[in-house]
């Protein structure tokens, strides 16, 4: 079950686009919105929620904020979002996932389609690339939280399917399904964890060279920087050397 994890390399630069804490605040209250929505406003009885908040949470957002967005979805006037899935190819022969939550699917349309478009990318149509990769229950754990060892014991007693686990910290896979019980499980055996969501997880990963790594991180930082995109997953790999060239 164990491995090395490059995932939060897939992932793209977590701390800088967590510096962006506003628009951050804002891509996880539309969630925690959307999750009330769709079931109760109870956590605890709401596992998408739970997940919602969970992830809040980890990245040190209020609770104010929190009990905000789930008070809007009861609120007569508030937004009605849609999510909608975007999938296209980046630089380097790459493919990118893009999911987000919208009021208005032409507006982030366009933005997605300018995105790819000035960044060396193409859109494609949808499934054009969901191909490539699984649905999968993702949980992420800093370093802290234990060795390699006791993280395994406890992904494999709350009936995880694998975990890689690197000098950064320790990713679990799951089923789908599987995620909100498995999360709650480790939660008791290691605490809070820092990650926990749906996940686009690459069947097969795609080495970048520092140009099309440059370009790439710019088409993910355009996309990121739109406030209808939640996440944007992908099948490219940069290696630490060059990912250290184009930060210097």
């Amino acid at each position: 079950m164990a491995g090395h994890s490059k995932f939060k390399n897939i992932m793209h630069r977590k701390g800088a686009q967590d510096k962006k804490r506003s628009n951050l605040f804002s891509k996880l209250s539309r969630e925690i919105t959307v999750a009330a929505k769709m079931g109760t406003p109870d956590p605890d009885m709401n596992p998408r929620l739970r997940l919602a908040v969970n992830t809040a949470k980890a990245q040190s957002m209020p609770k104010d904020n929190i009990q905000r967005a789930i008070d809007k979805a009861s609120a007569a006037d508030g937004e009605n979002y849609e999510e909608v899935r975007y999938e296209g190819y980046g630089p380097g022969g790459s493919a990118i996932i893009v999911e987000a939550l919208t009021d208005n699917r032409n507006r982030t349309a366009t933005a997605v389609r300018t995105a790819f478009s000035k960044n060396g990318g193409n859109l494609g149509t949808e499934g054009s690339v969901q191909h490539g990769f699984e649905r999968r229950g993702l949980i992420e754990y800093p370093a802290s939280a234990g060795d390699e060892e006791t993280v395994l014991m406890a992904a494999m007693e709350a009936g995880a399917d694998d975990i890689e686990s690197s000098e950064d910290g320790h990713t679990i896979w799951t089923e789908p399904e599987a995620l909100h019980q498995v999360a709650t499980d480790m939660e008791k055996a290691l605490g809070e964890a820092e990650n926990v969501k749906l996940a686009w997880k690459p069947n097969i990963t795609v080495d970048m060279d520092e140009k099309a790594a440059g370009t790439l991180l710019k088409l993910v930082d355009a996309l990121d920087d739109d406030d209808d995109v939640q996440t944007v997953w992908g099948n490219y790999e940069i290696s630490d050397e060059i990912m250290e060239k184009l930060e210097a």
